[in-house]
């Protein structure tokens, strides 16, 4: 017996439209950073700012010198950028490792532009 063509009209249950599904998916946009900022002040003793350089945000001996130096001579120094939630548990250790050394030192942040 010989093939006979198939006609598409054949199949009711088949659509004309043979495109292809896509999604178009919302752009994921990333979230706010912020920036965590040591304040200088006349009292807390280099040593302890270094301290707090290595021990909260994982810097070496040098960067940690370095970065004391620079909030000891401008005033203020960015010691790290991060989401909403690092930044602010980084804020609120620092200040708490402070406050239990009787240290005044000042840790803050500021949403990065």
């Amino acid at each position: 017996m010989p093939l006979q063509p198939v006609m598409m009209s054949q199949y009711p249950d088949d659509d004309a439209d043979t495109g292809v599904l896509t999604k178009t998916r919302p752009k994921t946009k990333r979230p706010p950073r912020y920036k965590v900022l040591l304040l200088n002040d006349d009292y807390t003793p280099m040593e302890f700012v270094v301290m707090v350089l290595e021990r909260f945000f994982s810097m070496t001996h040098a960067e940690a010198f370095d970065i004391m130096l620079t909030v000891h001579k401008k005033g203020l120094a960015v010691v790290g950028v991060f989401t909403h939630e690092i930044a602010e548990t980084k804020v609120a250790q620092v200040m708490d490792f402070a406050g239990r050394h009787q240290h005044p030192l000042q840790c803050t942040m500021e949403k990065e532009e």
